[in-house]
């Protein structure tokens, strides 16, 4: 419990996570539609201005876990409710609850039937994906972990598109898989430590074969999460398919779940396994950042083209991870946040030209620009900030990662840079149609421009694009203890073992 601050007044932690929860439990019976909207709204909101207090109140000079409850749950078994965040899962946290308005905000005129049901599933999803940051418990991680998948599947079942059934039960039978051999995992590393405290299990003399073993059982939950190529087929179908706040929230957060369990478990639960076959993933993350970029340079379907590049973006959040120092790790985490920011806004711009054309395809909203010019001036940005244009957001992880990778494997940063070609090229591809079109363009004369409601969900996306792009030091600052502290006791233990040898 040592490396536990624990928080001795209003418990912020659990507020946040269980208020979606009591929000959800009040529609249960008060239902109608336009309440359903507007409490869902107004929960989500209050969610994000009471995390605001998490970012001030954050002490960035400890590694400790800061903000912590413990509280005894089932001491038979020795499962305790313990909850605490930080410089890792901090930034994940506030990624979460920023970004849930505006999801509602996508949904309001999108969403027509069943609302409350949708506003119950968002707001359940809130629950999960908060409590998966903060808990410190590997038995109430797990349940908040499994909790996520029933709402996903249901926003994907019931509101999706034509093929619903397949995506969603696809997406359910892929997760429900990785999360098994994650439970195997858990309870193995309960049996050797008697506790289920996930600091306790951290930096422990596990034997090699053990730690194999159990590295191998995060990989494969984690990689479906993430997902990581040859995981990923269950992604595209599932964004292709999905409502646009479902879309959002899986590239936004759920895809962030997969890598911060590789930050939170991996490394330093089985540090030598991690040594041993980091090459591996580093690869893997290659193959799927390459494949990413021409699969997504294929597709006219633009929720496709978007879920593609995600397998791409994702990649280099692997390849950061596994580089193993510092400015690797703060790229990807970095990386991640960027991700979710701008993917997150390129599926609400989906969504919205969705709305007026009615099909996601690339050849129906070509030459658009004349008719939308706000519409493509976002879109633009966006499309900008996903190919790591200078200046935007997603440069500065990039560079990160990419610097962190030449420093350790100058071929395996070499293998990734047509990476970042092929994402431009995809992109502008994107954009350029969009804009302009071909010769002979569908008639959009009938289309109108982003409404006040529209231009205000998008705004604060491209706030942060050029804030973390033009100043990004706030942000690394808020993870740098955590990753040097974390990468301190990996390369420390990594000298002990060879010593010992």
């Amino acid at each position: 419990m040592d490396n536990l601050i624990i928080n001795e007044g209003f418990p912020l932690l659990s507020f946040l996570i269980f208020l979606p929860l009591a929000g959800a439990l009040v529609m249960l019976v008060f239902h109608g539609e336009s309440f359903a909207r507007f409490w869902t709204l107004a929960v989500t909101t209050v969610v994000a201005l009471c995390s605001l207090p998490l970012v001030s109140g954050f002490d960035p000079t400890t590694a400790k876990y800061q903000f912590a409850e413990f509280h005894q749950w089932i001491p038979r078994f020795h499962i305790n409710y313990v909850l605490g965040m930080d410089g890792i899962s901090v930034l994940l946290v506030m990624l979460t609850t920023l970004i849930m308005p505006f999801c509602v905000l996508a949904s309001w005129k999108y969403i027509q039937k069943r609302v409350a049901a949708f506003m119950i599933c968002l707001l359940i999803m809130e629950t999960s994906m908060l409590g998966v940051f903060v808990a410190l418990d590997f038995v109430l991680f797990y349940i908040l972990w499994e909790f996520m998948l029933i709402p996903m599947y249901l926003l994907i079942a019931i509101w999706g598109g034509p093929r619903k059934v397949y995506a969603s039960i696809k997406f359910f039978l892929y997760t429900l898989a990785g999360s098994i051999l994650l439970l195997v995992a858990i309870i193995a590393l309960y049996l050797k430590n008697g506790s289920f405290f996930i600091p306790d299990m951290m930096w422990q003399n596990y034997s090699f074969t053990f730690q194999v073993l159990v590295f191998l059982a995060f990989f494969l939950a984690f990689a479906i999460k993430v997902p990581m190529f040859p995981f990923h087929t269950w992604l595209p179908a599932a964004h292709v398919e999905a409502p646009t706040a479902g879309s959002v929230i899986l590239a936004s957060v759920l895809l962030k779940m997969g890598t911060y369990g590789f930050l939170r478990f991996c490394l330093p639960i089985t540090p030598d396994a991690t040594f041993a076959l980091a090459p591996f993933v580093l690869w893997l993350s290659i193959a799927g950042i390459i494949y990413g970029g021409f699969t997504a340079l294929a597709q006219n379907d633009m929720k496709k083209l978007i879920a593609y590049s995600s397998v791409g973006h994702m990649g280099f959040v692997t390849l950061g991870i596994f580089v193993l120092n510092s400015q690797g790790l703060e790229g990807a985490i970095m990386q991640m946040i960027n991700h979710g920011v701008t993917t997150g806004a390129l599926f609400l711009c989906v969504g919205m030209i969705y709305e007026r054309t009615h099909s996601p395809e690339l050849d129906v909203a070509a030459g658009v620009g004349k008719y939308m010019p706000w519409y493509v001036t976002y879109l633009a940005f966006f499309s900008l900030s996903s190919f790591a244009f200078p200046g935007t957001n997603s440069f500065i992880g990039e560079f990160l990662v990419l610097s962190g990778t030449f420093k350790e494997n100058i071929p395996l940063a070499l293998a990734a840079i047509p990476g970042a070609v092929l994402a431009a090229a995809y992109m502008l591809r994107l954009l350029q149609r969009v804009v302009w079109g071909r010769s002979t363009n569908p008639d959009h004369s009938n289309l109108t421009d982003l409404n006040l409601r529209e231009i205000v969900t998008l705004a604060p996306f491209l706030l942060f694009v050029f804030w973390i792009g033009l100043g990004p030091q706030p942000f690394i600052d808020m993870m740098h203890t955590s990753v040097i502290s974390l990468l301190d006791q990996l390369h420390n233990w990594q000298q002990q073992s060879m010593a010992l040898r």
